[in-house]
C-alpha cells in the first residue's frame, strides 16, 4: 500500500512540474553575474522582457526586448537544433527545457544567440550571446509578471 502512494505522489510531482504550457506569457528580469566576461555589451541596469506565445516540446515562439538595446524583436527557436540531439541540452540547475534562437539586434552586429532555459520552480533563465568584432554576453534572470 505505502509503495502505491509513493508512485502515486511521484507521478502527480512529474506531472506538474513539466507542463511547458504554464511558461507562457510575459517574463521579465534583469542582468545577472557580475563577473566581466558574463557581461559583455550590455548595460549593467539592462531588464530584458520575454513574451512567450507558444511553445512545447518542439519549438518556442515569442518576443524579446532588452532596455535601451533591443526592442520587441522576434525571437523563434531553431527547428534544426530541436530535431538535433541539442533538443536534449542541459547544464547546471537542470532545466527542464533549453531552446536555441537567434535574435536580429539593431547595433549593426548582427544576430546574437539566444539561449533560453526553462526550470521547473518556474523562472526563465536567458543568455545572450555573439562573438565577433561586437561581442555581446549577458544573463537575464526572469520571472513571471
Amino acid at each position: 500500500m505505502r509503495w502505491a502512494t509513493l508512485v502515486v505522489v511521484a507521478v502527480a510531482l512529474v506531472g506538474g512540474c513539466n507542463d511547458l504550457r504554464d511558461f507562457r506569457g510575459r517574463w521579465t528580469g534583469p542582468r545577472v553575474g557580475e563577473a566581466a566576461v558574463v557581461r559583455v555589451g550590455v548595460p549593467p541596469s539592462a531588464i530584458a522582457t520575454l513574451e512567450i506565445n507558444a511553445l512545447d516540446t518542439h519549438g518556442l515562439r515569442g518576443e524579446l526586448s532588452i532596455s535601451g538595446m533591443l526592442a520587441a524583436a522576434p525571437v523563434e527557436s531553431l527547428a534544426g537544433a530541436e530535431a538535433d540531439a541539442l533538443a536534449g541540452m542541459t547544464f547546471s540547475g537542470a532545466p527542464l527545457r533549453v531552446y536555441l534562437a537567434f535574435v536580429p539586434m539593431p547595433d549593426g552586429g548582427g544576430e546574437a544567440l539566444a539561449v533560453i532555459a526553462l526550470f521547473d520552480d518556474h523562472r526563465i533563465e536567458a543568455r545572450i550571446l555573439r562573438g565577433g568584432s561586437a561581442p555581446l554576453y549577458a544573463i537575464f534572470a526572469l520571472s513571471e509578471t
